[in-house]
């Protein structure tokens, strides 16, 4: 029962953060900004809402993995655990790419 609580008290509030960053990211007037100390300007992106909404499905399908992991270690550490870190770990070095692809997507080009 004490490992169910540490559980569920470690994954929880990390599956909330990133499902929060995502519904966040969704509902923002301004461009969400990707890395810690940017921020991306109003005026380089073509379609702001269009740009959240992408960030934002971005953060919750990284959130994602963690809330399966969260439902699996109900039953089995184990099956979580490998799930926890086959998603993560990927996802981690993913997110900075995707995040990269979606900002290219929606950049207005410079004008000459």
């Amino acid at each position: 029962m004490g490992e169910t609580i540490l559980w569920l008290g470690i994954l929880l509030p990390v599956c909330l953060l990133f499902s929060g960053l995502g519904i966040y990211a969704m509902k923002r007037k301004k461009p969400m900004w990707f890395w810690s100390g940017t921020e991306v300007n109003a005026e380089d992106i073509t379609d702001i809402r269009a740009y959240n909404r992408a960030n934002g499905f971005l953060w919750l399908a990284f959130s994602l993995v963690f809330w399966i992991s969260l439902v699996l270690g109900l039953h089995s550490r184990k099956a979580a655990g490998i799930v926890l870190f086959a998603g993560s770990i990927p996802g981690v070095i993913l997110l900075p790419l995707v995040c990269t692809k979606i900002y290219d997507r929606y950049r207005r080009e410079p004008e000459r």
